[in-house]
């Protein structure tokens, strides 16, 4: 007897994005739309008085939470899309730890549960008090293991042998979605594993728009890029600061190892090894 309510902010327009206020509107908008109830965003929305923050709890407190009386549970997908808005992304995230706060003592905010989605290619910078990624349960995406990425072949109509998927896994390890972009790339005719795994590494690739993403984020970050060349240059796993560790973490380059880290795979130590040495 839960609503639901599901938000892809990646089919957000960035116009909107970029404009707190709009971005706002736009949530109360979607999700009163989603419980099928009348907009009254007119009627809450007091601009002379109220900040963006406080309008959309107003909104959620006095109005969409009351209009349907039982729990709300809604779902923010692809909520990395926000990490480069610096000038939003506190704002809002803050509200949301607010909310989830809230909860612990107020009835009525009780009955909403959020859920958050998000892909480990960047990090964000949050105050510990108001970043909602340490206030709920986090739910990891792990390596895949050998037996899965069989499975997962299998559903790709890929009868591979075990060597074949040894050689997969040498390159990308067992990270989900580099394993399935390869598993669609062989499925598909594009090209035979073979080619996938020569061309891995280079421009030419299929993961050359992945591994440029990452490379922009570390060109942005000069000392964090060059702990990064120090960990993929070593052969031994390598000990940094618990800052660096984290960043590296989040990002999904590194395997922690106690105080230590390794490149998480194979293709980031052959593609950094050779772009930031150059």
């Amino acid at each position: 007897n839960y609503k639901t309510v599901y938000l892809d902010l990646s089919s957000v327009e960035r116009s909107i994005i970029k404009d707190l206020d709009k971005f706002l509107r736009w949530i109360c908008l979607m999700v009163g739309r989603q419980l099928e109830l009348e907009n009254q965003l007119g009627d809450y929305w007091d601009t002379e008085i109220l900040g963006s923050n406080g309008n959309c709890t107003v909104y959620f407190e006095e109005y969409l939470l009351p209009a349907i009386d039982c729990p709300l549970v809604l779902g923010l997908d692809e909520v990395d899309r926000f990490f480069p808005y610096t000038e939003v992304i506190e704002d809002f995230f803050g509200m949301l730890r607010g909310w989830h706060e809230k909860g612990k003592i107020s009835q009525r905010w009780k009955q909403l549960r959020l859920i958050m989605a998000h892909s480990t290619e960047c990090y964000i910078s949050l105050d510990m008090n108001q970043s909602p990624f340490n206030a709920g349960v986090p739910v990891e995406l792990g390596e895949f293991d050998p037996q899965q990425v069989q499975d997962l072949a299998r559903l790709h109509q890929l009868n591979w042998h075990e060597s074949q998927i040894e050689k997969l896994m040498g390159m990308v390890g067992g990270h989900p979605y580099l394993v399935r972009l390869a598993l669609y790339e062989v499925s598909s005719g594009q090209m035979t594993l073979e080619q996938l795994l020569g061309e891995a590494s280079t421009e030419a690739g299929i993961y050359s728009n992945h591994l440029r993403r990452h490379l922009e984020m570390l060109q942005q970050a000069p000392e964090l890029a060059q702990a990064w060349q120090t960990v993929v240059a070593s052969p031994e796993p390598v000990e940094l600061d618990s800052m660096q560790i984290y960043k590296l973490h989040s990002m999904g380059l590194v395997q922690r190892k106690d105080n230590q880290v390794i490149p998480r795979c194979n293709l980031y130590r052959e593609y950094f090894c050779r772009v930031l040495s150059a």
